[in-house]
């Protein structure tokens, strides 16, 4: 596995920030570290601006509100499902939808459309970004921010695995009340969902530029028609309307008590997916999605849930399955499809957001590199990572088996047992988890970047961060039930991350004890010239100012030098994307040695040939096809001495074998590579 190489370098966190405003602590072209609200208004737009804002508002409701979107198949169901018992059938029916309409206006409408959306980092969010954004701010590397940033990375990958999986079944459940085939599908409700499941997997590496493009469209009418089901519901009870008063919710829960926690556990799956509005800021802008959910997402939830409440008010007996039974029978086969649909749109966003989240994670250096494919000639964001496909694609599918066999073992004491409850056991505590991570790091923002004082920073955050910790808390009661999951599952990701980073410093650091200063190097050559030979050579390299290895190589056994050398080093910048005209730097040392630095976003795939191509215009000049890359190839061994425990040892060389080719991954012509390589320690 080739060691030094650009992409160890990210991995290395900077010690201490630079002096110069030009540049981060990483050394490449730094970002201001805030922006006047034309200057976010007009980078959230990403250039989107010639499509128009009705176009940028629709393609958001299908990519960002997916999620969201579905939670009324099962969020009242299960809230009510918990809430069973000697408690008044009117109390808890009032009380669940009270705590619903709560729940999405201060998580979504309040914390998230109102405020996090204003906290971006050159118009992106989400963790990483978020992440990335904090340690701008403090102006140096910080653990806390940095623990921070990757438990939340992993807390969503657990999301990635259940979202899919609860969603698709909770759709295919609606066979089992279909008209005309009352429980007849039963047997085959779980392999109509795995084989769905399956399908949607296999085409993601097709590209799903096509496909999305009509998400939005089929989001929408899925967003009236919950509305237009919950408006028809209405006059069954008009009493469902004092559950608008917060007291409701509060009543309830006192009349709960203990029992209240698991209950809010389950009222907190109407607003999962929400944490989706930040991360996906930068696809369309922060006004798009905020008018989205203000003037359409919002009012159709809300009206679907006070339309299920009145019609369980009406008839009690409706809250063994709300969203279905108030379907009404003529118009069923069509929102069944509909809704499996609409779940399906969920899915991809989500797996979508899986994989936009790796390529943020690979070039921050919190994961080895992983190969990443381009499915669109000109959409940036369109991407595939085999691997996490594969990967959550197995992850679902033994979580509907497990599910489906938890569910068939319950049959004896709950005859309306579903395999979609199981999962809502364990879903939330990943969402839960994730947003607390940003409440956190929202810290850093308010403090340095927008230079609030430590009364109005704790005024705003504080009452979030408990808000966070209830949700936390009452998820946490469902870990028996299957929520020791997704802890289980990021964990593991953050043990990778850790490693993966710990491991990538040692050999920083070992590297630069070890090697010879470049300048050092070009002195002793003038006095010592070796043999030179025609052509141009590349020298990859994660410290620019140590001479590469695989140069000290070259000199050592072939003796030669060629006529033209570059010390190329490819630097991740703290913000998403770096313009064309800051992504190479040149620096002369002399007629034989150049240093080339290409600087990338945290969202951008590097390609070398590519960024290359544009020094004709700084005046380096050569052919690409006549040049030879030369790369270190270090053959890792554990040690006991090093910074790690021998197993922590052991799985960070594992990573480093099942890392994807450098060649590969900086689209280097793999005719013009040559590896030479060494043996190191961790």
């Amino acid at each position: 596995m080739t060691g030094e190489t650009p992409a160890d370098s990210k991995a290395s966190p900077p010690a201490s920030a630079s002096s110069a405003k030009a540049a981060d602590s990483n050394g490449t072209p730094a970002a201001s570290p805030h922006a006047t609200a034309s200057e976010t208004d007009a980078i959230t737009s990403h250039g989107h601006g010639k499509e128009g804002f009705l176009a940028l508002a629709v393609g958001s409701i299908g990519v960002v509100f997916g999620d969201i979107g579905t939670s009324p198949l099962y969020a009242m169901r299960e809230a009510l499902h918990h809430a069973r018992g000697d408690v008044n059938p009117e109390h808890a029916v009032l009380g669940v939808v009270s705590l619903v309409l709560w729940t999405m206006t201060l998580f979504v409408t309040i914390k998230y459309v109102t405020f996090f959306m204003r906290a971006d980092n050159k118009g992106e969010g989400g963790t990483l970004a978020l992440m990335a954004l904090a340690q701008k701010a403090l102006g140096r590397y910080s653990p806390l921010v940095f623990f921070l940033g990757i438990c939340g990375a992993a807390l969503f990958y657990g999301d990635g695995i259940i979202t899919p999986a609860i969603s698709v079944l909770s759709a295919v459940e609606g066979l089992k009340d279909a008209p005309g085939l009352a429980g007849r599908l039963d047997p085959y409700l779980l392999p109509i969902a795995a084989g769905i499941l399956i399908a949607l997997f296999m085409v993601q590496a097709k590209g799903t530029g096509k496909v999305a493009k009509f998400f939005g469209p089929i989001t929408v009418v899925w967003f009236l028609v919950l509305g237009a089901l919950g408006a028809i519901h209405l006059a069954d009870d008009p009493r469902i309307f004092y559950a608008i008063n917060p007291w409701y919710g509060f009543r309830f829960l006192m009349e709960e008590q203990l029992a209240g926690f698991i209950i809010l556990g389950s009222v907190f799956l109407c607003v999962t997916g929400a944490e989706a509005l930040y991360a996906d800021m930068g696809h369309f802008g922060r006004k798009p999605i905020q008018i989205s959910w203000l003037v359409l997402v919002f009012p159709c939830l809300a009206l679907n849930y006070l339309g299920q409440g009145a019609m369980i008010l009406n008839d009690n007996s409706a809250g063994e399955n709300p969203f279905w039974n108030m379907v009404p029978e003529v118009a069923y086969w069509p929102i069944l499809i509909l809704a499996t649909i609409a779940t399906v749109i969920a899915s991809q966003a989500v797996i979508t957001g899986a994989f936009s989240l790796t390529q943020q994670a690979v070039q921050l250096g919190l994961l080895p590199r992983i190969e990443i494919r381009r499915t669109s000639e000109t959409q940036a964001g369109q991407i595939y990572v085999p691997s996490v496909n594969t990967f959550l694609l197995i992850g679902v599918l033994i979580l509907l088996v497990g599910a489906s066999l938890v569910a068939e073992a319950r049959l004896a004491e709950d005859a309306d047992a579903l395999g979609s409850s199981v999962l809502a056991s364990a879903y939330g505590i990943a969402v839960t988890g994730a947003m607390f991570v940003d409440t956190l790091l929202a810290w850093f923002v308010c403090r340095y970047i927008w230079k609030w004082n430590l009364g109005q920073t704790a005024l705003l955050l504080v009452p979030l961060a408990l808000l966070d910790m209830v949700f936390i808390t009452s998820n946490l009661l469902k870990v028996p039930d299957g929520a020791w999951l997704p802890l289980v599952f990021g964990a593991v990701l953050v043990l990778i991350m850790l490693t993966w980073a710990a491991g990538t410093r040692t050999l920083t650091e070992k590297a630069r004890r070890d090697s010879v200063q470049l300048l050092d190097l070009v002195e002793m050559l003038k006095k010592r010239p070796p043999h030179r030979v025609a052509g141009t050579a590349i020298f990859l390299t994660s410290d620019a100012e140590l001479a590469p290895v695989a140069l000290m190589h070259n000199l050592k056994h072939n003796k030669v030098l060629h006529e033209k050398n570059i010390i190329l080093t490819v630097k991740t910048a703290q913000s998403p994307r770096v313009p064309e005209g800051d992504r190479i730097t040149i620096e002369v040392i002399n007629d034989d040695f150049k240093k080339v630095t290409l600087s990338y976003g945290f969202m951008e795939s590097p390609n070398l040939p590519k960024a290359l191509g544009l020094c004709r215009k700084l005046g380096l000049k050569f052919d690409i096809m006549a040049t030879s890359f030369f790369l270190g190839k270090r053959n890792v061994v554990p040690s006991a001495n090093s910074g790690m425990p021998l197993w922590q040892d052991k799985l960070f060389i594992f990573l480093m074998k099942n890392a994807a080719n450098p060649t590969e991954f900086f689209h280097i012509p793999p005719g013009r590579v040559v590896e030479l390589g060494t043996q190191v320690t961790v």
